[in-house]
């Protein structure tokens, strides 16, 4: 049997820009993807924590050491700059592999999305 599990968590990052126009997806922080074991392409879903919504779209590499969280396209219009969010990753696991795995959960600095 599979189950469903949390693989990665980035948790309470700052919105720092929303372009509509853009095709979509969630640009990250190179250096947090890596300390997520986020990779590009990855569904990832995005909880806002100023007004609850709740979407899925992907993730594409920002700029290492940038700082940059910024939601493309449709979702744009979810979230606002400043906003908070945490970003989650699922992964599918055989239930006893499920038992043991530890996932990835980053802490950023709230103020400048670091990692220190």
């Amino acid at each position: 049997m599979n189950i469903e599990v949390v693989k990665s968590k980035i948790h309470r990052v700052k919105i720092t820009g929303s372009d509509l126009n853009y095709i979509g997806s969630i640009t990250i922080d190179e250096d947090l993807m890596d300390a997520s074991n986020i990779i590009e392409g990855e569904k990832v879903h995005i909880v806002n924590i100023n007004n609850g919504e709740r979407f899925i779209t992907y993730a594409i590499k920002g700029k290492r050491k940038s700082g940059e969280i910024i939601l493309n396209g449709p979702a744009a219009r979810k979230v606002a700059k400043g906003d908070i969010i945490i970003i989650i990753a699922y992964a599918m696991l055989e239930f006893e592999e499920a038992k043991v795995f530890k996932p990835s959960i980053v802490f950023p600095n709230e103020k400048d999305n670091s990692l220190t």
